[in-house]
């Protein structure tokens, strides 16, 4: 990407449309540091990868040191977050990842980052909706003996979150807070029960030892546990939101990214204790994403394995719902810059929430929900059923541009600093930058090799290169858009990255004498 001579400190240049009125503006002091981390950490939707991704993690490969992965995927994000944070000082703006990019490798570069987080973000939230979809289906046919078809739930729960999207984000953080605690609440009880009987092995740490990750799956490996941390860059997304982003952003990154890394850890590791290191990979390869409920029956009874099975769901509901918030709230951002209509710019009514964008994303994810319906002529438990298809294929599509994203912010945090003159003061930070940009770009590496692994495919299958194309066509097609924009629409471009900030700068322009 090249940048932009006007990516640093732009103020807004003349002829730039003012955005007056308090519907171009999130409304501000909704979140406090509590709804904000808990909104965050909604996506991160722990109980969906302590059941899912971790036993799919082993069993797949083969992988006995998954534990250790979190701690050095901790290490990396929390090297990251270290820049990110410190730009989010300096830079409140719903688009988070595009609006920081913008600011430092130019609004051209922005536009392709920002097609990148809305295509990313959507298809993580949509990817959610098939396996949301599977396992509701699953439960009428285990404790109502009703066979019900799995886009029947994903429709529901896209219209339940649609409405959700258009209530104030502080209602959001207090749905999203109830489900996340009760889900943390119920695997620490495993991890904890585990710990209490532990398998053959005992209390054996053997899946820490860095003997554990070595083998041609490490790479892929990596690709399935980064894709669990998903969640915590969101939290500028919300800064507009915030009454002290300056403060809360960085406070909620930290404490987001390192709380994730240390549970996943552990009940990585738990799950190896109550199985056995030596025993993990074949258990795994056994139960495979019946795994934690597998343990669960054995310690802790039928009952709590019931009530798992519900939260299992209601988690998914909840990251289906952050996702939703932060696709809504880049539309928005995007409108409110030309990036999208000027439509996508506008908050609704007296809850401030981004209605239009909200709208675009339940529109997408119904559009979706119905195509795969369509095409669903096999049955649910069918590894081929486009049920799954939806899941897998949304999911790593959505983690992949999430990891170029990352990968390209820590590239503008460096070169941002560096044009403001501060490359001495923030030194440390910007060598962090670098080196988790250079990890992130291994990992995207990684993830573009091992895509047909990623998503069950052939070595030969078309998909291996197309699903990870829509990501790169989502950047080819934004870098053109900021492009015609900076030719044919200056002042558009001018602003690309600025959001609110631009009607600020204005109306302080025109009460100085």
């Amino acid at each position: 990407m090249t940048t932009d001579s006007s990516s640093t400190n732009r103020a807004p240049a003349e002829g730039i449309s003012t955005f007056k009125g308090r519907e171009r503006a999130l409304r501000a002091d909704r979140l406090g540091t509590g709804g904000l981390l808990l909104s965050v950490l909604a996506a991160t939707a722990p109980l969906m990868v302590v059941a899912g991704v971790m036993p799919t993690t082993f069993a797949v490969m083969g992988i006995v040191g998954q534990p250790l992965l979190f701690v050095v995927l901790g290490a990396v994000l929390v090297l990251f977050s270290l820049g990110y944070a410190e730009m989010s000082r300096h830079v409140h703006n719903a688009g988070a990842f595009y609006a920081y990019i913008s600011r430092g490798l130019g609004g051209t570069a922005g536009a392709g980052a920002a097609l990148v987080a809305l295509v990313a973000y959507n298809s993580l939230q949509v990817g959610i909706y098939g396996i949301f979809g599977f396992e509701v289906s699953g439960l009428f046919a285990t404790y109502a003996d009703l066979e019900v078809a799995w886009w029947i739930p994903a429709l529901a729960a896209a219209l339940a979150v649609g409405v959700l999207g258009w209530l104030k984000i502080d209602v959001n953080a207090k749905v999203l807070g109830v489900l996340l605690v009760v889900e943390v609440l119920l695997v620490v009880v495993f991890d904890i029960a585990a710990v209490a009987d532990p398998g053959p092995e005992g209390l054996s740490l053997h899946a820490f030892n860095p003997d554990t990750l070595t083998g041609a799956g490490v790479g892929t490996a990596l690709c399935f546990c980064i894709a669990a941390f998903l969640g915590f860059e969101q939290a500028p997304v919300y800064a507009e939101e915030t009454s002290r982003p300056h403060v809360l952003v960085p406070r909620v990154m930290f404490l987001a990214v390192t709380g994730v890394a240390v549970f996943f850890a552990l009940s990585s590791w738990a799950l190896t204790v109550a199985t056995g290191p030596a025993t993990i990979v074949p258990t795994s390869q056994e139960q495979s994403a019946g795994l934690l409920f597998f343990l669960t029956e054995d310690r802790l009874g039928a009952a709590f394995t019931d009530v798992l099975h519900v939260l299992f769901v209601t988690g998914m509901f909840a990251a289906m719902l952050s996702f939703h918030n932060v696709v809504a709230r880049y539309a928005f951002a995007m409108g409110r810059e030309g990036l999208l209509p000027a439509a996508f710019g506008r908050t609704t009514g007296s809850s401030g929430a981004p209605g239009t964008g909200s709208l675009l994303q339940t529109g997408i994810a119904v559009v979706l929900v119905l195509t795969f319906a369509l095409t669903d002529d096999k049955p649910a438990g069918d590894p081929t059923a486009p049920v799954l298809h939806l899941f897998t294929w949304g999911g790593n599509i959505g983690a992949l541009g999430v990891i170029v994203l990352m990968a390209i912010a820590s590239l503008s945090v460096v070169v941002f600093f560096v044009r403001r003159g501060a490359a001495a003061a923030q030194a440390w930070r910007l060598a962090t930058s670098a080196v988790a940009g250079i990890a992130l770009l291994v990992i995207a590496g990684y993830t573009v090799k091992d895509f047909d692994v990623l998503v069950g495919a052939g070595p030969d299958s078309a998909l291996r290169w197309i699903l990870p194309g829509v990501i790169g066509l989502a950047l080819v097609v934004g870098l053109v858009q900021g492009a015609i924009l900076r030719a044919r629409a200056p002042e558009t471009h001018a602003r690309i990255g600025l959001g609110n900030e631009a009607f600020q700068l204005e109306k302080e322009a025109e009460h100085t004498p």
